[in-house]
């Protein structure tokens, strides 16, 4: 049996095996699978048909699944983004990249199906609004929240200006965009602005996702808070 069998058949028996999502989006409303949902039934299962997994970091996250019969092997390879925040210890945020890495290559591997975010959400016309700029003496890009000219908002309004000095680095629009956030969140006065500041800018969310998972998960934790706060 060929290393491609094997890895076949032990994606069969994972699927039939009844692993169940554990991870939970609270603000977005979707569960998704954490890596102690599937590893533990991964590795009974590999070790019955003879297949070991070994994940590796360099420039690129790769997850090499060989043979323990014969040697060969498949594998499975990504680019690397590492975690940024403003917040968080350095040891913190490697090992933010390294946890969601394992988990993306194992699914990958797997052809474990998770929620596409994306496409759950409500689609609606999006636009990010980052613009660079010439330098200017600001210490830091300033973050605004784009409104009406009374200071009030509406559902039509809610998009987040991010305006980034040349030569910014990631970390400071990282911290940018929790800035613009937070100061909608505090101006929201529903549940449905809540709503609407996340969808109006989920361009600008997504590509905080990718860029600083640890970021992501601590403003997806505000929102939250903010969402709970409103009892209607």
């Amino acid at each position: 049996m060929t290393v491609y069998r094997k890895l076949q058949a032990a994606r069969h028996e994972l699927v039939n095996s009844g692993i169940k999502k554990t991870g939970h989006n609270a603000f977005g409303g979707w569960n998704y699978y954490e890596l102690g949902d599937f590893i533990p039934t991964a590795h009974k299962l590999f070790d019955a048909v003879g297949l070991c997994g070994v994940v590796r970091f360099s420039d690129i996250a790769t997850l090499t699944i060989y043979d323990t019969d014969d040697g060969s092997s498949v594998v499975f390879t990504t680019p690397i983004v590492y975690a940024e925040a403003a917040k968080g210890q350095p040891i913190q945020l490697l090992g933010s990249t390294h946890t969601y890495f394992r988990r993306y290559l194992w699914l990958l591997a797997l052809e474990l199906v998770d929620v596409d975010s994306v496409d759950a959400e409500k689609q609606v016309e999006k636009k990010e609004t980052i613009k660079i700029e010439k330098p200017k003496p600001a210490a830091k890009p300033p973050a605004v929240i784009e409104g009406k000219s009374d200071g009030s908002k509406d559902d039509g309004e809610w998009f987040m200006r991010i305006t980034a000095e040349e030569g910014c680095t990631m970390e400071q629009w990282v911290t940018a965009v929790e800035d613009a956030a937070e100061i909608a969140l505090e101006q929201a006065k529903s549940k449905k602005d809540v709503t609407t500041i996340f969808t109006k800018n989920r361009v600008i969310f997504d590509k905080l996702k990718a860029e600083s998972p640890t970021a992501y998960d601590y403003l997806m934790g505000k929102f939250k808070t903010a969402k709970e706060s409103f009892k209607e």
